[in-house]
C-alpha cells in the first residue's frame, strides 16, 4: 500500500492483498487469521498478489518469490506455470476466439507431467471499475466468455498448489492487439496479447534447463521491457535502491 499510494492518480487498493508464505500459498485466496499467520523465512516461498485502482486504470499482479535457495522440485513446479504463462501470452489466435479455448495453453506443462490447478487462467480487469470484469475471461469455465476482441484486458495467470506446502502462480495484466502471422485465412484476422504488468519474474526459481530456446527468449525481452520501462520512472523518481534491485533481476538468462 505504501508504495502503491505513491504513484500518480492512486485511489485505492483494487482488493486485499494475498500475501502468503509457505503452506498459505496452497490456499488460492488466502486471508490472513491470527492462528495461520506465518513470518517470511528463507526455506519456504512466498506468493504476493496484489493491485491497485488509479484514475486512468487498475492492476492485478501475482508474484512468487523465494528468499533463500528453492528446492529442484519448486523449481520445476514454477516453470512448468511460467511455461503456461508464456504460452498464453505469445499466443496467435483467430479474430472471434473465445477464452475457454486457450485456457489448456496454460496448462499443458503441468498436465504433461500429472499436474494442474483448479481455477480459470485469466479474468477481465475493468479500468477502474472491478477487478474481476466480464464479458471476457481465459477459463474451462465459460460464465465469462465473449470472443476476445482487440482492445480487452484480461489477466494471465496460470498456477500451481501443493497442498500443505506452497503456491505458485505468476499474473500479469495483458492487452488483446492485433497480430500479423504470414498469412489472413478467409481474411479473418489474427489477435495477441500485449502485457501490461511489467514486474520481474524471479529467476532463480526458474529451472532454465526447461524452458526452450523460444521461451527463454521471451523472458529476456520481457525483462528488457521492464528494465527500460520501470527503470526509466524509478530513474525519474530517484529511487537508486529499486533500480538497482530492477538492473539486478532482470538480467538475461542463459
Amino acid at each position: 500500500l505504501c508504495v502503491f499510494s505513491q504513484q500518480k492518480d492512486f485511489v485505492g487498493l483494487s482488493f486485499p492483498s494475498i500475501s502468503s508464505v509457505g503452506p498459505n500459498g496452497a490456499i488460492i485466496h488466502y486471508k490472513p487469521l491470527p492462528e495461520t499467520n506465518r513470518t517470511l523465512s528463507l526455506n519456504e516461498i512466498y506468493l504476493l498478489d496484489s493491485g491497485a485502482q488509479y484514475i486512468d486504470g487498475t492492476t492485478d499482479v501475482t508474484r512468487t518469490m523465494h528468499f533463500g535457495s528453492p528446492s529442484a522440485y519448486e523449481k520445476e513446479t514454477f516453470t512448468y506455470v511460467l511455461k503456461g504463462h508464456i504460452a498464453v501470452s505469445a499466443a496467435i489466435f483467430p479474430n472471434g476466439t473465445k477464452g475457454h479455448l486457450l485456457d489448456s495453453f496454460a496448462r499443458q506443462a503441468l498436465w504433461e507431467s500429472g499436474l494442474d490447478y483448479l481455477h480459470g487462467t485469466g479474468h477481465g480487469v475493468g479500468c477502474f471499475l472491478n477487478v474481476h470484469e466480464g464479458p471476457c475471461g481465459i477459463s474451462y469455465k465459460t460464465f465469462a466468455d465473449e470472443p476476445l476482441e482487440a482492445g480487452m484486458i484480461v489477466s494471465d495467470e496460470p498456477g500451481y498448489y501443493e497442498d500443505g506446502l506452497f503456491g505458485i502462480r505468476i499474473e500479469n495484466v495483458v492487452l488483446v492487439v492485433p497480430a500479423k502471422p504470414k498469412y489472413n485465412y478467409r481474411n479473418k484476422g489474427s489477435l495477441t496479447f500485449e502485457p501490461l504488468t511489467l514486474v520481474p519474474i524471479q529467476a532463480k526459481m526458474v529451472n532454465t534447463d526447461l524452458l526452450t530456446q523460444k521461451e527463454r527468449d521471451w523472458v529476456n525481452e520481457y525483462h528488457r521491457q521492464c528494465r527500460e520501462t520501470i527503470g526509466a520512472e524509478l530513474e525519474r523518481q530517484g529511487r537508486k535502491e529499486a533500480l538497482d534491485w530492477l538492473i539486478r533481476e532482470t538480467q538475461p538468462i542463459a
